[in-house]
């Protein structure tokens, strides 16, 4: 006799829908039509607006020949049509490829033929660069449509024809197409590694639809925030955050560039309620000539990604009046998939011992399943002993299809069934995961393995350090040493010794003085000054460098 519960009780249109961000807009725009839904240089858009819109761009694209399985890329900042995009090109049943405008032209067209882009939308401000990635691809050009911004000023058009004259021949009555099933690709993103071709990865609807659901539960979003965008929407379609903000019917607060001045603007004029970034951002709001010195009058939340953040970062954006929430992810995860969940009792602690608690990566996000620290060898959980190193893996529905063209590295990402993420930590004994560095970025200087991330933890301390990067340099006698890049603050003045002399200093663990021991190179402002100012070190090694300290 079968499972009574399996006889009968099939899926059928009215109790089962594939689950896609496309819904979450349809509902908004339903149920709070005339409530803002992106500001921008003196333009404003309701959620109606924005589903209009983004159902004539979805017709537009249809009638152009595109479908299911085309790859669509946008050039584009942080602007309405980016946020746009993210609903009109999957309406089309395509795919959205957001690029990354810090790339130069070779990586551009290599991920626009390895992608077989059929449609990319470009920002002035990137037609040049843009247009030599075009002229360097093996494949078929693109269609090109030009994304006007008079905030930006005069700016080369390059493309067929201007994305207002797209939206003005579509349909705003286009009925969407959702997708047959919820595991189909939604969006194509590259990683950046530091050798070799970045990899493609393949995102779909499910894993979209529930990672912004995650985003509200984790940030609080609650019902109508006012998001201010200093993360770019290009970098894991923006945290999914774009999709979040249109289930919460939220206001997007669009900006082209982090500038600190025009986001403190932004924060006092629109009462901005929540904003994303990396430490840097938050760095550079902390160190600006003209940060508030008080505390606003309303709540901001502040989700903070990338490596573990340095203490002084945490510390002064509770000064700012900025509530921190550390997360953590890749883009195989959509971006942030494990938060350091906050207890009760942690804000009444000292602040350095509130940062030492807030800066961990944490545990999975509210709707991923696991994320913890395993020996890739034996594939078991290492101890929560805070010392024991294993590698940071991922398992969940929140985790990618896998790698465009390359079934080789998908299997090997997956293999043992947890998504191997390359970066290595240690679980402590609240069973929190900690990141101590990238595999690939550990320092093995005479036998010791030296943590890049501690040591830059170390050189943020130093009053006069904005910012620090820490990568390894060959050296014959220690095999490779720590080399130091940083970034002084305005006004500041060090040298190497002093910064070594700071490492050196009882404060600082027994693992830091002999990194100071081994003579790591100190290069000030090493990576703003160009390639004549760098010690000698591999091109992996500047890469990491740069990427780590690149806004």
């Amino acid at each position: 006799m079968g499972n009574p519960y399996n006889i009968g009780l099939d899926k059928n249109p009215a109790n089962f829908q594939p689950l896609t961000p496309l819904s979450l807009v349809a509902r908004t725009a339903a149920v709070y039509p005339h409530l803002t839904s992106a500001l921008y240089e003196g333009r404003s858009f309701t959620w109606a607006e924005t589903y209009d819109r983004c159902r004539r761009l979805a017709c537009w694209l249809v009638a152009l020949g595109i479908g299911e399985g085309d790859t669509v890329a946008a050039m584009l900042p942080n602007v309405p049509a980016m946020h746009e995009l993210h609903f009109a090109v999957p309406m089309a049943g395509a795919v959205l490829n957001t690029l990354n405008p810090r790339l130069d032209a070779a990586s551009i067209a290599f991920q626009l033929d390895h992608g077989s882009a059929r449609v990319i939308f470009v920002d002035p401000e990137f037609s040049g660069l843009t247009a030599a990635a075009i002229a360097l691809m093996a494949g078929p050009m693109p269609f090109i449509i030009d994304v006007d911004d008079p905030a930006f000023g005069d700016g080369v058009r390059i493309g067929q024809t201007e994305y207002e004259a797209a939206l003005a021949e579509g349909d705003p009555q286009f009925l969407p197409r959702y997708p047959e099933d919820e595991w189909n690709a939604i969006a194509l993103s590259y990683t950046s590694g530091t050798t070799g071709n970045p990899k493609g990865v393949v995102t779909h609807h499910r894993g979209a639809y529930l990672n912004a659901i995650s985003n509200i539960l984790a940030a609080n979003l609650g019902q109508h925030p006012v998001y201010l965008w200093t993360l770019p929407m290009f970098h894991c379609n923006g945290w999914c955050f774009p999709w979040s903000i249109a289930a919460t019917a939220g206001v997007n607060v669009c900006l082209r560039k982090v500038d600190p001045t025009k986001i403190f603007a932004l924060m006092k004029q629109h009462r901005v309620t929540h904003m994303c970034g990396a430490p840097i951002v938050y760095n550079m709001l902390i160190n600006a000539p003209d940060a508030p010195k008080s505390s606003p009058e309303w709540s901001i939340t502040g989700l903070m990604g990338g490596s573990a953040p340095p203490i002084p970062v945490i510390e002064g954006t509770q000064k700012l009046g900025i509530k921190l929430i550390h997360i953590y992810g890749l883009t195989e995860v959509y971006g942030p998939s494990s938060i350091c969940a906050e207890q009760r009792g942690w804000n009444e602690l000292p602040l350095e011992r509130q940062a030492m608690l807030k800066r961990r990566q944490g545990v999975p996000y509210p709707l991923q399943e696991a994320v913890t620290v395993l020996d890739p060898e034996t594939m078991q959980e290492v101890p929560r002993d805070a010392s024991t190193m294993g590698e940071v893996m991922f398992r969940g529905n929140v985790v990618m299809k896998g790698y465009l063209k390359n079934e080789k590295a998908t299997t090997d990402a997956f293999a043992g069934g947890w998504f191997h993420t390359g970066d290595l930590g240690v679980i402590d004994e609240d069973g929190y995961i900690i990141i101590k560095d990238r595999s690939k970025d550990i320092i093995i200087s005479g036998g010791e393995n030296i943590s890049s991330v501690e040591v830059e933890d170390v050189l943020y301390k130093h009053p006069a350090v904005l910012l620090a990067a820490v990568v390894a340099k060959p050296d014959s006698r220690w095999g490779e040493v720590p080399c130091a890049f940083i970034e002084l603050k305005d006004g500041t003045s060090v040298t190497g010794s002093d910064i070594i002399a700071f490492e050196s200093n009882p404060a600082c663990s027994s693992s830091l003085r002999k990194v100071a021991r081994s003579c790591g190179d100190i290069c000030k402002s090493g990576v703003r000054t160009g390639p004549a100012a760098m010690p000698s070190i591999s091109d992996q090694a500047l890469t990491a460098a740069i990427c780590r300290m690149s806004v």
